[in-house]
């Protein structure tokens, strides 16, 4: 049929991609090899207690996960719980704000006047320096939440606003020419066509909220969670529990901005812009 590719030309390329994604992997192994062999040698030479070997890390790692924690008293799976709730509802509080803020201050200049200079004094603040405010002001169980808000809410905000302004002006004449209203620009071109560059704000907002959930949880959490369990274990001179601790982290945060990139990846593909 016309325009179907020849099914050698197709395999030769399905060949070629597999054969790029081994190479991919092969280097991934290469690196996290590497990484693993320095900090392995690093620590023997050292021979500190701050600093145990993978193994000894690994060990703690995986029996975090079935046995209670000495200091704590519950498993790795209850702390992961702890900190995953509180992440979910900080991170969907930064959605829920942002992203209306972020269509409204794209499509009309008066918000964006009014808006923009309170955004620009606050957005330089680290997310962490709030953390004391808010266990003072809203106790232990929105800290936390509220942190991570903070560390979301900025990246999914100016993404969104980046999107409304990239749309082509030719595209919304083209839609007046239609008879397009006010409201169908926005409903139907400026929120469709914004989609992608928020899952960008989504990507990067959720490696800072991991950041800011383990950070709020050093201060004066309650209930556990995978950041207090690292400063306590830190405090208490168990070193590859607090190693074991930050694998966990980084294997949640991993996996949640990976997927969250992967479906950036494909919508663009689908609008494309890829």
């Amino acid at each position: 049929m016309k325009g179907e590719m020849p099914i050698n030309e197709k395999d030769a390329q399905s060949r070629k991609i597999w054969k790029k994604r081994l190479i991919n992997l092969g280097i991934v192994i290469l690196s996290l090899s590497s990484f693993t062999a320095v900090w392995w040698a690093v620590a023997l030479y050292l021979n500190i207690a701050y600093l145990p070997t993978p193994p000894v890390v690994f060990k703690a790692f995986f029996e975090s996960f079935y046995i209670n924690d000495p200091n704590l008293g519950n498993k790795m799976g209850q702390n992961i719980v702890v900190s995953g709730e509180r992440f979910i509802g900080g991170f969907f509080l930064a959605l829920v704000i942002a992203v209306p803020l972020g269509l409204l201050m794209g499509f009309l200049s008066s918000i964006n006047t009014f808006a923009k200079p309170i955004i620009e004094l606050l957005r330089p603040i680290p997310p962490i320096a709030w953390v004391p405010f808010f266990f003072v002001a809203f106790g232990t169980f929105w800290n936390p939440i509220l942190t991570v808000f903070i560390g979301a809410f900025f990246p999914i905000l100016t993404n969104v606003i980046l999107g409304v302004r990239s749309v082509e002006p030719a595209m919304l004449d083209a839609a007046r020419t239609q008879g397009a209203r006010r409201v169908d620009l926005f409903s139907k071109v400026i929120l469709p066509f914004s989609v992608p560059y928020l899952m960008t704000g989504i990507t990067i907002g959720l490696g800072v909220a991991w950041m800011c959930i383990v950070a709020a949880e050093w201060y004066g959490a309650v209930g556990g969670g995978v950041g207090y369990y690292i400063i306590i274990s830190g405090q208490t001179a168990f070193y590859a529990n607090m190693f074991a601790g930050m694998i966990v982290i980084a294997l949640l945060g991993l996996s949640t901005v990976t997927l969250s990139g992967y479906l950036e990846s494909l919508i663009k593909k689908r609008m494309g812009m890829k």
